[in-house]
């Protein structure tokens, strides 16, 4: 009797400290964030950096290809078209392979396609063999940024998601800046070949830390229920004993399809997504291309244009950290929207600064800041709209349709001029992409976010009520 009392009260302390742990989800989310955390979110900044610095540099190396093949620099358009739309192919295929085989081995396979393809580009010796090694190079590029959006976003706690998202994609412009100026001190020393020699060995010596350091999502494997690999992570998080054992994060869901980002509700988020990512690229592309050239046409020094440069991704990482913080805070969409608008005004303003070097770097400034910085920070909202299973999916659709207005945004201004219109004209026209994409958030924040929050919860009650029925057969 008192054996059978025993196994009674052995089974009632098993069956409350099961309830009193934690499922995965809220492992993570209750959590501090732990050293292996930051790492990985380390790991993948310096791979933003480097899709930054090889995105910048080609721009600053044209000039130089130009005058060595004796060759006009319009010829060019067609190189930067290919790289954008090999961007746009590559963030829509490796984002759906992401959410397949997993975040990892996929954006390494990018990594390598980014490095591989800046090496040989030195080998090309016409605008064909360049814009096709381009387009190669563009796939690793653009395929990697929702995998390591995805990677960051799964190993980030809710309350920090926004944030930390932001901080890593802010190695973007930083890798932009750092592109510029090493493009600066390479081409006079060594030639422009240079310059894609760093941009391909850089990312291969990243590789090895990678693959040492950084783990699969977590998330992806309790999609696929490995036990295992689930607590050597959780371990490396110091959190191993908080986790219950479920190894659901919300909804198991079948195979990454792109239809899945139209079912539970998304819909109406998707379509918005997609278009803030069109508006807020197009705006950010116009913004890099044509800023140079306003100042030269304005009678700026060249040393100035850059400066203009320079000041408008700086700002975008500023305003990155600053907007994400709030989102995270407030909720993304109020502060992002917000952000948006007033970048509107700050835009419209660059095309009347005339011949004022300071005041178009502090307009530029505080266009990145505002408008910029709260494209980077669309990132981090898009990780949160979509489940793990369909995460990558979703961030590269939607960074593939941010693309094409990539690719609109520089050849729509170049087009406008030549048929007459003010440059300064142009950027009130930008501005006003700024205040389409602030309501584009904001309409996310008032209809879409809520019916995904509402399906969600629907989910997480259905799968507590399972847990339950699961854990009280078990202790019958």
């Amino acid at each position: 009797m008192l054996s059978q009392h025993a196994n009674h009260a052995r089974a009632a302390e098993s069956n409350h400290e099961t309830y009193r742990k934690l499922n995965l989800e809220a492992v993570i989310d209750a959590n501090p964030v732990s050293r292996f955390q930051v790492t990985i979110i380390v790991l993948c900044t310096l791979v933003a950096m480097f899709d930054g610095f090889d995105t910048q540099s080609i721009a600053f190396v044209a000039p130089e290809i130009a005058a060595s093949w004796h060759i006009p620099p319009h010829a060019f358009g067609m190189v930067f078209g290919a790289g954008l739309f090999g961007g746009l192919v590559g963030a829509i295929l490796f984002g759906m392979a992401g959410d397949r085989f997993g975040r990892r081995p996929t954006l390494l396979l990018a990594i390598v396609l980014l490095a591989v393809g800046s090496l040989i580009t030195p080998l090309a010796d016409s605008i064909f063999q360049l814009s096709a090694i381009r387009f190669a190079t563009g796939l690793g590029l653009g395929g990697g940024v929702p995998l390591f959006v995805a990677l960051t976003a799964e190993y980030a706690p809710k309350r920090l998601r926004t944030t930390l998202v932001a901080v890593m994609f802010c190695g973007f412009p930083m890798g932009a800046v750092l592109g510029g100026i090493a493009s600066a001190k390479l081409i006079p020393a060594f030639g422009w070949p240079s310059v894609f020699i760093a941009g391909g060995v850089l990312p291969l010596l990243l590789l090895p830390f990678f693959v040492a350091f950084a783990p699969e999502s977590v998330r992806f494997f309790a999609l696929r229920k490995n036990r295992a690999a689930i607590e050597r992570i959780l371990r490396r998080m110091n959190c191993a004993d908080a986790w219950n054992g479920s190894l659901s994060t919300t909804a198991p869901e079948a195979s990454a399809s792109v239809v899945r980002l139209f079912n539970d509700g998304k819909a109406v988020g998707t379509f918005l997504l997609w278009a803030t990512y069109f508006m807020g690229l197009l705006m950010t592309y116009f913004l890099a291309s044509w800023i140079p050239v306003f100042a030269r046409q304005s009678g700026l020094s060249i040393q100035t244009a850059v400066t203009a440069a320079v000041t408008l991704n700086l700002g975008s990482v500023f305003g990155c950290l600053i907007v994400g913080r709030l989102a995270d805070r407030f909720g993304p969409a109020k502060p992002i929207a917000s952000a948006f608008a007033l970048g509107a005004v700050a835009i419209a303003s660059i095309g009347q600064v005339g011949t004022s070097g300071p005041a178009l770097c502090a307009l530029t400034f505080v266009a990145g800041a505002l408008s910029l910085g709260s494209q980077m920070c669309t990132t981090g909202l898009c990780a949160s709209f979509y489940h793990t299973s369909v995460r990558a999916t979703g961030l590269g659709w939607s960074l593939g349709v941010g693309r094409v207005g990539a690719i609109v945004g520089p050849v729509l201004g170049g087009t406008l001029l030549a048929a007459g219109t003010e440059i300064s004209t142009l950027f009130v026209f930008v501005g006003l992409s700024s205040i389409a994409a602030a309501a584009c958030v904001f309409a996310i924040g008032r209809y879409a976010l809520p019916r995904v929050q509402h399906a969600l919860t629907r989910v997480q009650t259905q799968h507590a009520l399972d847990t339950a029925a699961v854990i009280a057969e078990h202790h019958k």
